[in-house]
């Protein structure tokens, strides 16, 4: 049998013999613009520049003195030694897949014995590196000789980018000095023979987590580092959902936004909530402005509303300005033209407060962009759209518009917060017939993921493959430069959190929580679950000329108490901490009485499923078979002011959270209203409802009133 380790040595030998090179001279000019003759790491850099195994940042920089992560170092490492990264076998981390931009320099360096990864069975490819982890990887490859540079340095400090180009340039110059090669020019990479190739990362509905930005940033970085041909899109929803955006009116955001670099953005119903308020737009058009990117929208129209003068078009610009308003951008990548339009959803309208703004109709603005942009002779094009996945089909969605609009090769979508594991693909029209494929995307919500599509043009602009993925960002390192930035904005936030509200409590709102039958927030009704559905539906009411007629919020929502005192926003949101928002669901009697039967299925044991009420009555039975409790539901008719009961036949609007209205804890008839388009999410803040109807109170009590009865205790 050969052995293994002999093959390692003989490999890595002839590598570091092939990789030789010369030292660049410290009088050479700097080949990014953040490494100057002075950094201490310049001659490492540069060598390794000119010997083309690096490569720095779209914006021509090389952040030196970021820290270097596991996956990051693996790749600088296996081309040194130019490794084959294609022809590997599996290394088997249970957290790299073959997509990761890692995963072959990391399999070729496993196959060679020079890294290994944890007793877990992972390879933690975002987790920073140290010096001592660095020392035992460049030790296990026996031609490499001793490094002075690394001498100085402690066991447990990390490596920065620039350490490490210092290092691995010092290896390659000492293993071969007599014999340095001309130092090469990085190649130009050339356009694949069977097509175009472009990487599209993307987010949308990121909702004021400016805290999870840094992460984001780091992933970004690390795929572009990795990928040719990247655009980076977001699919709109800046605005709202954190004291982030209370506070700051999007400016924190875009902070980490421009540090990151976006390509376009569109607008989210979001960004038009503050068109009600006595400034108007303002905030929204000062976050335009100060945008280093531009947005796409071709379905609004800006005209109504002065502050808007000057920033927008209805134009097609092959040469956008940051902070401007397009219909649509050509984007030149690699000598190819990128076409890419934009579309909110009708319903901002009635869900945000677009003011004088006003919407058209998707499809026919779509229509017209295709043209314009095929007219152009740009025949690759993507729809950067808020309009939902598979949302409301009497107002628009990604599937009707792939449908319907031909030309149409990608759509990067937001608004529904539907996290597409793997891309969609849509190949038929509306009557069926075969059609070129248009590829769907769309990365949930709050930063919890960066997605990639990966994806192919013919020489007619048609899509022949596609890859694509979620990459999660919980365990990702977040980026330096970005936690520098955030940090303002993040000590008046934490500042803030513990503000009072303006109310105070002389005994706690409670949040019981047993482990056996006892009351529970998940099984029965609380003082605190009825001051949470009060304020949905006086709240719902406001947005719908619909009559509201109850508001239910499920009892595994409401994470905690608030104590005796003083109230502050920190513990508003602690209760309500998931970020949901407010949602109106059409459903019939027949409906909601089997959504009750959900909710009282399981007690008097405990589940977060069990709903609490406002605006209405549940009587049910325990001791009663699942699917046969539920006694009797009444619902206060406002006109006039009696409680009656549920019409089978007859439908009605409730409010409830976007977590329920889809049909999450087993609620498949809100499941089915969401599929036929019977349901609207409002956007609308669970925790800022919750602060407003504590506000709105001349006494908060912390009683019970009978709203949801058990009749078996009664017996």
């Amino acid at each position: 049998m050969e052995n293994k380790r002999n093959k390692f040595l003989t490999a890595t030998a002839a590598a570091l013999a092939v990789t030789a090179v010369a030292v660049v001279p410290a009088s050479a000019a700097s080949p990014f613009s953040d490494v100057k003759e002075s950094h201490a790491d310049f001659e490492g850099i540069s060598t390794l520049y000119a010997a083309g195994i690096i490569s720095g940042y779209p914006d021509g920089t090389f952040k030196p003195d970021t820290n270097v992560t596991r996956g990051q170092a693996a790749k600088m490492i296996a081309g040194a030694l130019k490794l084959d990264t294609k022809e590997v076998e599996d290394p088997k981390f249970t957290d790299i897949s073959a997509s990761n931009p890692y995963y072959g320099s990391i399999a070729a360096l496993v196959g060679l014995n020079v890294i290994t990864g944890y007793g877990d069975n992972t390879f933690r490819p975002n987790q920073t590196i140290t010096h001592g982890d660095l020392a035992k990887i460049l030790a296990s490859i026996p031609t490499l000789p001793e490094l002075e540079s690394a001498k100085n340095h402690e066991a447990s400090e990390k490596v920065t980018r620039g350490q490490l180009a210092t290092f691995i340039a010092e290896a390659l110059t000492k293993s071969n000095p007599e014999t340095p090669e001309t130092p090469e020019t990085p190649e130009t990479p050339e356009t694949p023979e069977d097509g175009f190739s472009l990487s599209i990362l993307h987010v949308n509905d990121t909702h004021a987590r400016a805290d999870r930005l840094p992460k984001l940033a780091t992933a970004v970085k690390e795929q572009r580092e990795a990928k040719e041909n990247v655009l980076t899109l977001h699919a709109g929803d800046v605005f709202n959902g954190t004291l982030y955006f209370n506070e700051f009116h999007g400016q924190a955001d875009l902070a980490l936004l421009n540090e990151i670099g976006f390509d376009a953005m569109v607008f989210g119903n979001h960004e038009f909530d503050l068109g009600g308020s006595s400034e108007g737009h303002q905030a929204l058009v000062d976050f335009i402005k100060a945008a280093k990117f531009p947005f796409v929208d071709a379905n609004i129209d800006f005209s109504a509303d002065d502050k808007f003068t000057g920033l927008f078009t209805d134009l097609i610009s092959s040469e956008p300005e940051n902070g401007k308003i397009y219909s649509g951008i050509v984007k030149e990548i690699d000598g190819e033209k990128v076409g890419i339009f934009g579309l909110t959803t009708e319903e901002t309208k009635e869900i945000s407060s677009p003011d004088k703004v006003t919407f058209t109709n998707y499809i026919d603005e779509a229509k017209k962009a295709v043209a314009a942009f095929e007219g152009m002779g740009v025949n690759k094009i993507i729809a950067l759209t808020h309009i939902g996945y598979n949302d409301n089909a009497n107002v628009d969605n990604d599937i009707l518009l792939a449908k319907n609009v031909p030309g149409i090769d990608v759509i990067v979508g937001g608004h529904e917060h539907v996290g597409l594991e793997k891309p969609v693909v849509v190949d038929t029209n509306t009557v069926g017939e075969a059609k070129d494929a248009t590829i769907i995307v769309q990365a949930k919500e709050q930063v919890e993921f960066l997605g990639t599509l990966d994806v192919t043009f013919d020489e007619n602009g048609v899509v022949k493959a596609h890859e694509g993925q979620l990459i999660g960002l919980g365990e990702v390192v977040p980026d330096e430069a970005s936690v520098k930035l955030l940090a303002p904005y993040k000590a008046k936030v934490d500042e803030i959190n513990n503000v009072e509200i303006g109310v105070k409590i002389d005994q706690a709102l409670e949040n019981p929580r047993t482990s056996g039958t006892d009351p529970s927030v998940r099984n029965s009704e609380t003082a605190l679950g009825n001051i949470i559905t009060d304020g949905m539906l006086a709240k719902a009411q406001k947005y719908t000329d619909k009559t509201v007629i109850m508001a239910l919020q499920n009892g595994g929502g409401i994470r905690t108490d608030i104590p005796a005192g003083n109230i502050t926003v920190g513990q508003v949101i602690n209760v309500l901490p998931f970020n949901n928002t407010l949602a109106l669901v059409d459903v019939t009697g027949a409906e909601l009485k089997a959504a009750f039967e959900v909710s009282v299925q399981d007690t008097p044991k405990e589940h977060g499923r069990f709903l609490h009420i406002a605006g209405g009555k549940l009587q049910y039975d325990s001791s009663k078979e699942v699917g046969s409790r539920v006694v009797s539901i009444e619902y206060l008719d406002k006109t006039t002011g009696k409680y009656v009961a549920l019409d089978d036949t007859k439908t009605y609007t409730v409010a409830t959270n976007a977590f329920t209205a889809k049909g999450s804890e087993g609620y498949v008839m809100f499941e089915k209203a969401y599929a036929d388009g019977r349901v609207t999410d409002l956007g609308l803040s669970d925790w800022e409802n919750l602060k407003e109807q504590l506000l709105s109170l001349k006494e908060v009590k912390t009683t019970t009133e009978g709203r949801i009865v058990d009749v078996a205790k009664k017996q």
